[in-house]
């Protein structure tokens, strides 16, 4: 793409924002935002007995934080407003805290949960003979089956693949084989080739009576989609639903997104891995150098699971439970089997935060190597101390990441953590020809993960998200193939390069870092 072509693509998005909903959405949150600060003004100063409650509740604040099992870094970010402005900060924490539509999503979700459970039993036959191959899988199955409604299958089978290019003509292919339903839910759509070429098979399934059910991640709407969108697609027989949309109405609510990136095909088939439905993810669109993701492709058993977390959040904004079973794998659909696998589902409520236990799990068990790849490097203490043992405890960690990022903020965050994780052991490297938005885990030649969870706040703490562990299964060979191809492509970290940086960028990281919680 010549640079004239990006410039007036540039210039095009900018006018969106401008002229488009994007701006009158901000300038909606900023008028509510600033009736709320002087709101909590005129109280103060005009009525004592209010002033002396918002006292009295600033203390409860503070007390409730110190003994709240919130992690550090969290209770960290809460002080600082409520130190500098100590009366507001805990007016705003009490606002944030009560957010009633996000307790009644996590409510809806808990019994969405449940009610899956009689359509996805665990295999019992399949879980014991896990734990005897390996007694800690065992273990940490029972917590995934307990905690997160996840079972462990077999007779599945697992494609990598190493770029979205690889994984588009297959996504197309299997797309024109649906017989009985297509599920889709993206965290992006953006109108291109990729998008525009699915869509065309979506309309041509709809009319051969296939159910096709389409529902994207509601940040949309703010650059990429019309509103009106989902109108367009039910004209043409696709169901289709935004997940929490942005509305001129100031909320948290809006602070947890749909980033889960699923395709489920006739319950036989799933894709899950970081590639969006845009051309930047297949290299279609130059926007931060090559484009490097990743993706698998489930064919067998395991798919159903993914059918599940679909109908999940579909059904959330719903009253009435669907019958379930119309959308089982096929029981004589078999595959033969290879590994174990477990996927999985990330809910930004509650308080077990799968998406980090699982990559804990991992670091904290990992006996020779666990190599990494992840767009962002954003980490709580919790974080930070398992990476750095697990370095110090002789176990090799690499992480790569962008050498071309596409937050700058973001980045410059992750390199205030670089120097701690080069002295610790941990290896650092930057993908040289672009922009790494893959998010694997790899370790010891017998686990890995695929899947849509990045190692920052916003995907360990806020978002909904989702993926799948492999434990013994022969692609995780193919995952750390790919892992040393692109080690090749990349540069090195030394401790001394963060020296190098403009004192600009240093000053930034370390100062959007005391804010990481929000990032």
């Amino acid at each position: 793409m010549k640079k004239e072509e990006i410039k007036e693509k540039g210039i095009q998005g900018v006018k969106k924002i401008i002229f488009g909903r994007t701006l009158f959405v901000i300038f909606a949150f900023l008028i509510q935002f600033a009736l709320l600060a002087v709101t909590y003004i005129w109280l103060r100063d005009y009525s004592y007995v209010f002033y002396l409650f918002f006292v009295i509740l600033s203390v409860s604040v503070v007390l409730h934080l110190f003994n709240s099992n919130e992690s550090p870094d969290f209770k960290l970010v809460w002080m600082l407003p409520l130190v500098i402005f100590p009366v507001f900060g805990a007016f705003f924490y009490l606002y944030v805290a009560t957010q009633l539509g996000t307790k009644m999503i996590f409510r809806r979700l808990q019994f969405l949960s449940k009610f899956t459970r009689q359509y996805a039993p665990q295999n019992t036959e399949v879980k014991n003979r896990l734990k005897e191959e390996n007694s800690q899988m065992g273990h940490f199955v029972q917590y995934m089956e307990e905690y997160d409604n996840c079972p462990v299958y077999d007779h599945t089978q697992v494609t990598y693949y190493p770029l979205g290019d690889e994984q588009f003509p297959d996504m197309l292919e299997e797309l024109e084989k649906a017989e009985k339903f297509i599920f889709l839910e993206f965290f992006i759509v953006e109108e291109g080739n990729m998008w525009n070429s699915i869509l065309e098979i979506l309309k041509k399934k709809v009319k051969e009576g296939v159910e096709v059910r389409v529902m994207y991640d509601g940040m949309c709407v703010l650059a990429l989609l019309p509103y009106f969108y989902p109108k367009l697609l039910e004209a043409e027989g696709i169901r289709c639903k935004m997940f929490a949309p942005i509305k001129p109405v100031f909320s948290t609510h809006y602070n947890n997104r749909d980033h889960r990136k699923i395709m489920v095909i006739d319950g036989k088939v799933a894709f899950t891995g970081g590639t969006n439905l845009a051309d930047e993810y297949i290299n279609q669109k130059l926007r931060f150098g090559h484009w490097k993701d990743t993706a698998v492709k489930l064919t067998g058993k395991a798919a159903e699971r993914f059918t599940y977390m679909f109908l999940e959040m579909w059904n959330v904004s719903e009253t009435k439970e669907e019958n379930y079973e119309q959308y089982k794998t096929p029981a004589n659909f078999t595959m033969p089997s290879d590994g174990y696998l477990i996927p999985y589902e990330v809910c930004p409520f509650g308080k077990e935060r799968v998406g980090k236990k699982v990559y804990l799990d991992i670091l904290n068990t990992a006996k020779d190597y666990v190599h990494i790849m992840t767009p962002y490097l954003i980490l709580d203490y919790e974080m930070l101390m398992a990476l750095t043992y697990a370095a110090k405890r002789g176990v090799q960690v690499s992480i790569i990441m962008p050498h071309i990022p596409d937050k700058k903020a973001a980045f410059a965050v992750a390199k205030t953590y670089y120097n701690e994780l080069l002295e610790a052991g941990v290896e650092i490297h930057e993908y040289e020809p672009g922009f790494v938005h893959a998010k694997i885990f790899v370790a010891d030649d017998e686990k890995a993960v695929v899947g849509t969870v990045n190692l920052d706040y916003r995907s360990l703490f806020h978002h909904f998200e989702c993926g799948v562990m492999m434990y013994k299964n022969s692609q995780i060979l193919e995952i750390e193939k790919d892992f040393q191809t692109t080690l090749q492509k990349c540069i090195k970290m030394q401790p001394s390069d963060y020296k190098r940086q403009k004192l600009a960028m240093r000053i930034t990281g370390k100062i959007l870092r005391m804010f990481a919680p929000l990032m």
